[in-house]
């Protein structure tokens, strides 16, 4: 086999020495020592046939008796469907004053199931687009999306919003192409369609990818979608033996296996035309280390066009979990764990816990461009852990044991620079939270709070404007726990989570209101908590909506929605906004009637359910209209 070709620095080991933190505060945050952190780099394959022998090894050391050791490939082939969504960005004749889908930057917005552009709401459930006018309460145009049926009860839908086109995401249903009967094993599939919104919504075209959706951005007017495929190798259930034996047995099974069921295939429409393909050996890498057993693709479509074409795409041999974007740049994160050492434990060890975080460069309209590579110790509790600013990385992992008695762990903040093709560490600063993990992040330009809970919550504060010397400058120990943190005007910060007893059983929703002006010094400043609720904010910051014009704060608890005032010390209830029950149900899926989303336009207050939408005036929670979508 001839050696593949490096186009990225080669993997070395760079010592990563936990530069001193800071506090004002009793304990201070000290560090722990040095860590060998070996830095990840892309590497082309010269062939189809060098690309086969690589992926066949790396494949051949993950599997087990039972097939992949992660347990998603046993008689058919699954894959990890992870959500998030997102905002839009209006163009053209913009309606009145409107809010846009909390994303985490507000240059890449993330696909969500509604969007606004102030002129009207656009919305997918159960497979449903509706165009509803604001202004005249009704809904002005209905899109029942091809191959909905399929995947009604299980199936997932989100969209972005660019002008008059809507890019719905779909996920869930079988990849079966128009030449070939039913594949063997059922193979998963992700699904776009691109909607033209002009007149009564019409799907200009269509594509259709071998595996699940991971994430999307939309920066300009390119959209780039994250596919993750699992290899379509199918091990028998039936098998008999010992496990030594059955693993030879899969082995020898891999050994039969060809390219194509590594390499995705895809379909795509323009009208009445229909093209196949599949993702090329010359689009796809590989880094230093990799399992066999995943495979990320990221397709750009032009929202602009007419169509979407074949995608693009571009394809790394790697698993991610985390997909994190800036107005120039995209990054995929995930743990790849050592070949041979298990893919997915329900406890690893600290050996396992290693992420490695790929850069692209999306500046410019189409075909990402790859960066750099680069790796840390311990794992991500979700995008918020990752920031891009003043060209450095910020990244806010957990190591460790958090689930055994002794909870042997802590986390770090680690600031990483581009150096030609590797993301290499510049400063990092830990011992947050030793024996808790990290609940959330945020980071605010130089400075960043995060929050760590077993018992208690520490919300630590840290100066990064250094990148060589990150510090520690303040700590806050209260009950409970913030899962999400929202900046507000004038040196305030919002937190969505569960209060917590001294022994670190929750109690419910809790919102904090914290005063952040001095670092040195966070302070609580008032408190809302409801007893036994909870809210999908605390895991889904879309869910989430603050108006700052008024204060507004509306986060979903229970079933409903809660609307809250946010003064400068004080968090005050305002009301509720529930939807009305829909006992039947159509052909499609149940109508949950609990409440997904809100939104602002102008004076009025939108609030979405797979039931319908309702106006409600935001001052008082009193409704104003209803439009059942049943």
């Amino acid at each position: 086999m001839r050696a593949s070709r490096v186009v990225a620095v080669g993997s070395t080991l760079v010592a990563l020495t936990l530069l001193a933190g800071s506090t004002a505060g009793p304990n201070p945050v000290r560090p722990t020592g040095s860590v060998m952190v070996p830095v990840a780099a892309l590497t082309s394959f010269d062939s189809c046939a060098d690309a086969l022998t690589e992926l066949r090894a790396a494949a051949r050391d993950s599997v087990g008796p039972y097939g992949f050791e992660d347990g998603t490939l046993l008689s058919a082939r699954t894959a990890v469907a992870a959500g998030a969504e997102g905002g839009s960005q209006p163009l053209g004749d913009a309606g009145p004053d409107h809010s846009k889908t909390n994303n985490h930057e507000a240059d890449a917005d993330e696909p969500d199931v509604v969007k606004t552009d102030g002129r009207r709401i656009v919305t997918v459930t159960s497979g449903v687009l509706r165009v509803i006018d604001p202004a005249g309460r009704r809904i002005t145009g209905q899109l029942d999306l091809p191959g909905a049926e399929a995947d009604a009860y299980w199936g997932s839908y989100r969209l972005l919003l660019h002008g008059d086109r809507a890019l719905v995401l779909a996920d869930g249903s079988p990849f079966v192409t128009m030449d070939r009967a039913w594949p063997t094993p059922p193979v998963e599939s992700a699904r776009l369609f691109l909607v033209d919104l002009a007149g009564a919504p019409t799907v200009l075209g269509s594509y259709r990818i071998e595996g699940s959706l991971l994430d999307g951005r939309l920066t300009g007017d390119t959209a780039r979608v994250v596919v993750r495929t699992a290899p379509r190798i199918e091990f028998p259930l039936d098998a008999i033996g010992s496990d030594r034996a059955r693993t030879r047995q899969n082995r020898a099974i891999i050994d039969r296996a060809g390219i194509e069921s590594w390499l995705p295939e895809y379909e795509w429409t323009a009208g009445d035309e229909r093209h196949t393909g599949r993702v090329d050996c010359d689009r796809l890498s590989r880094p230093k280390r990799m399992t066999g057993t995943s495979l990320l693709t990221v397709l750009s479509f032009d929202l602009a066009a007419d169509q979407l074409g074949a995608g693009d795409p571009v394809s790394v041999a790697a698993d991610a979990t985390t997909v994190y974007g800036t107005a120039r740049s995209l990054y995929l994160a995930g743990q790849q764990p050592q070949p041979g050492m298990g893919l997915l434990r329900w406890r690893p060890t600290v050996r396992d816990q290693v992420t490695e975080i790929y850069q692209f460069d999306t500046s410019e309209p189409g075909r990402p461009r790859y960066l750099a590579a680069g790796t840390v110790p311990g794992w991500l509790i979700n995008q918020y852990a990752l920031s891009e600013w003043d060209g450095h990385l910020r990244v806010a992992t957990t190591v460790g044991d958090v689930w055994g008695e002794e909870r042997r762990s802590e986390s770090t903040v680690r600031v990483l620079r581009r150096d030609g093709g590797s993301l290499v560490p510049t400063g990092a600063v830990g011992g947050l939270g030793r024996g808790e993990r990290i609940y959330s992040v945020r980071y605010l330009g130089p400075v960043a709070y995060v929050v760590t809970f077993r018992q208690t919550d520490p919300l630590y504060s840290l100066d990064l404007t250094d990148p060589t010397k990150p510090l520690v400058t303040g700590e806050l120990k209260i009950t409970g726990y913030s899962a999400y943190l929202h900046p507000l005007p004038d040196g305030r910060l919002l937190g969505v989570g569960q209060e917590a007893d001294g022994q670190g059983r929750t109690e419910g929703v809790q919102v904090s209101l914290f005063d952040v002006r001095n670092p040195a010094r966070p302070t609580r400043l008032d408190q809302w908590h409801l007893p036994s609720g909870w809210s999908a904010a605390e895991h889904d910051p879309h869910a989430f909506l603050y108006w700052p014009a008024n204060g507004l704060v509306v986060l979903p608890v229970d079933t409903g929605l809660r609307l809250l005032r946010v003064s400068a010390d004080r968090i005050s209830e305002i009301g509720q906004v529930t939807h009305p029950t829909v006992t039947t149900h159509s052909d499609r899926a149940w109508r949950r009637p609990d409440v997904q989303r809100a939104l602002m336009i102008g004076d009025v207050l939108w609030t979405v359910s797979e039931a319908g939408l309702r106006a409600s005036d935001p001052a008082t929670a009193q409704s104003l209209g209803w439009i059942p979508t049943t």
